[in-house]
């Protein structure tokens, strides 16, 4: 099959960084726990996400670091409801694979995946928090706010999501899950959280704020007092930072990896178009006819959930898959859809050209074509030859080498994007 010539781009967005990580990290904890009143000696359960969040392993480890000179007694806390397997081990696994372990910590680690009831909302919901950070004097959020793939509205991903389901853990985050289809996330995230606030020694927050280059853009700390609100002003501001294809109309999407650490769904359903929940409509846009991908990422540890959001993926990446992981957390989600396995194929180039020959009446070399590394990172990206002529008028596209064929090697492996 002849397939489109392709081309690197470099998409141009607005990205503000964060120079120095571990003394802004330190200065907003300190801020916080003069504005919490925080005493020397007490303990701090300090919680840690199961996200691909970019300098993570520093901001906790300067988290406990501040939390520590202030003669307080920090130990962390795993808050990432079902994943890793839902098992205590598979969670400490979960964090070691981003830096984060007692050695370089310096501080203990204390998982288990049985919550605690603490009440119920308004609504009846029952409400569970890990039963190690309930015992802690102070309890610290630490986690990045952004659109959530699971649905849209005012809040996502971030402080009070992490109080609800990653505190909560399988217990929790599953019985949440099943609630949206009688009361929304956002309703359910709110409305938990607050109890979760009131009932359990919830300090403050820190948030994170990443730009489009997966760059860390902002470190805030958020004090429980208004909480809510702020949480709700910082989602506009990672809103308008995050990143997006070049275009929105795309015949062939081609993802190189998905995972955990990249998305939650493994791929960012706010970049491809497509979330796949039943309690939830499809984004208007991208609109993308085929989408293929071609691999998952260590990290994820097998949990390719979020795979099903594709068309098309090889035998390579149906070899990496755990079940047992990918289910448990699919089911937690109330998205079993989101598991299913695509067709595939043996190498890249078989999938790519059956992805091709399913684009209607037009020539595969005239497709329109987009080559991402994951949904994470956009900053460089490959277009086809028919998207060219639409780049010529625009600022924020670079192009950064000629048209050239795919390049497969003799295995039929298509080779990692510069």
């Amino acid at each position: 099959m002849k397939l489109p010539k392709f081309v690197q781009v470099h998409q141009r967005f607005e990205a503000p960084v964060v120079e120095d990580i571990a003394i802004t990290t330190e200065a907003e904890v300190v801020r916080m726990i003069d504005q919490a009143g925080m005493s020397s000696g007490a303990s701090v359960a300090v919680a840690a996400g199961s996200r691909g969040i970019m300098h993570i392993a520093t901001i906790i480890k300067h988290t406990v670091d501040a939390l520590h000179n202030e003669g307080m007694k920090p130990f962390i806390v795993p808050a990432m409801g079902s994943h890793g397997g839902a098992t205590s081990d598979g969670q400490l696994r979960v964090l070691n694979n981003y830096g984060i372990s007692e050695a370089t910590m310096s501080c203990p680690i204390r998982s288990d995946i049985e919550p605690e009831l603490i009440g119920e909302t308004g609504d009846g919901l029952p409400v569970y928090i890990d039963r190690n950070a309930l015992s802690a004097d102070h309890i610290v959020i630490v986690n990045r706010i952004k659109p959530h793939t699971d649905f849209a509205g005012d809040i996502g991903s971030g402080l009070m999501k992490m109080m609800a389901i990653g505190l909560g853990k399988q217990k929790g985050a599953s019985f949440y899950h099943g609630s949206v289809f009688e009361y929304g996330f956002e309703h359910m995230i709110t409305t938990v959280s607050a109890v979760v606030m009131k009932k359990t020694p919830v300090a403050f927050g820190l948030a994170i704020i990443e730009n489009a280059y997966d760059q860390t853009a902002h470190i805030v700390g958020v004090p429980v007092d208004g909480l809510e609100q702020k949480e709700r002003e910082l989602f506009q501001l990672a809103t308008r930072l995050m990143p997006r294809l070049p275009f929105e109309d795309i015949d062939v999407l081609i993802v190189d990896e998905m995972g955990k650490n990249i998305s939650g769904t493994g791929m960012d359903t706010n970049i491809i178009g497509r979330r796949m929940q039943d309690f939830e409509p499809e984004p208007v846009s991208p609109q993308i006819l085929r989408i293929v991908v071609r691999g998952l990422t260590p990290e994820s540890e097998g949990n390719a959930v979020g795979v099903g959001l594709a068309d098309f993926t090889t035998q390579r990446l149906v070899n990496q898959i755990n079940h047992h992981y990918t289910y448990i957390n699919s089911i937690t989600g109330m998205g079993p859809q989101k598991a299913r396995i695509p067709v595939y194929f043996e190498t890249d180039r078989e999938v790519i050209e059956a992805a091709f020959s399913t684009i209607g009446m037009k020539a595969p070399e005239s497709g329109r074509a987009v080559r991402i590394k994951n949904t994470l990172h956009l900053g460089e990206v490959a277009i086809s030859e028919a998207l060219m002529d639409e780049i010529a008028d625009r600022d924020d596209l670079e192009v950064r080498a000629s048209l050239s064929p795919l390049p497969f090697d003799h295995s039929g492996t298509l080779v990692a994007l510069s």
